[in-house]
């Protein structure tokens, strides 16, 4: 936390990209053929950090790889990936619609979801936890229906399975390693 305010002081008061930000895109040019190759990269890391890429962000990150905001804007609006209006839950919950999960559930799975977090697809519980994301593809068939949930691939999924991911992410630690 004293971390966080002393990364704060050192912004100036209009820029909303912290120095850490900041810091850990530049370590990114050595990696990468252009700065215009750091775009997507750098997109990940505000992502990850604010958990949304919003406008001002967008403008900043333009700067620092010294492209015009449209090329920047370009690149987020490509991906479905990023949110752009609002930050996402702490932990976000992809559920796949490709033919194979809907052959073995996917869509009801979604609807479960939906009815017992009140939410509806993209949008984020009441509480801040999860945001419930339709996926055209999770690349995982032989594993149907599944779920990404942060960085970690749920298979074969239930609502049995389901349900216990639910009370896990209710009972789970800050983290979010659900």
């Amino acid at each position: 936390m004293n971390s966080e305010r002393v990364n704060k002081e050192k912004q100036p008061k209009d820029r909303i990209l912290t120095e850490e930000i900041v810091t850990e895109i530049r370590a990114l040019f050595d990696r990468y053929p252009s700065r215009q190759a750091v775009t997507l990269p750098a997109l990940h890391i505000v992502n990850e950090r604010m958990r949304h890429v919003p406008l001002a962000a967008v403008v900043e990150i333009a700067e620092l790889l010294d492209l015009a905001p449209a090329e920047v804007q370009d690149t987020l609006t490509f991906y479905g990936f990023f949110r752009q209006d609002q930050a996402h839950g702490r932990v976000r919950a992809w559920i796949c619609r490709s033919i194979s999960c809907a052959l073995r559930g996917g869509e009801e799975l979604l609807g479960h979801m939906c009815e017992v977090l009140d939410v509806q697809p993209g949008e984020t519980t009441a509480d801040g936890r999860l945001t419930l994301e339709p996926a055209e593809c999770l690349g995982a068939c032989d594993v149907a229906p599944c779920m990404l949930a942060g960085e970690r691939l749920y298979e074969n999924m239930g609502i049995d399975q389901v349900d216990e991911f639910l009370e896990r992410l209710t009972t789970d630690d800050e983290h979010g390693d659900v």
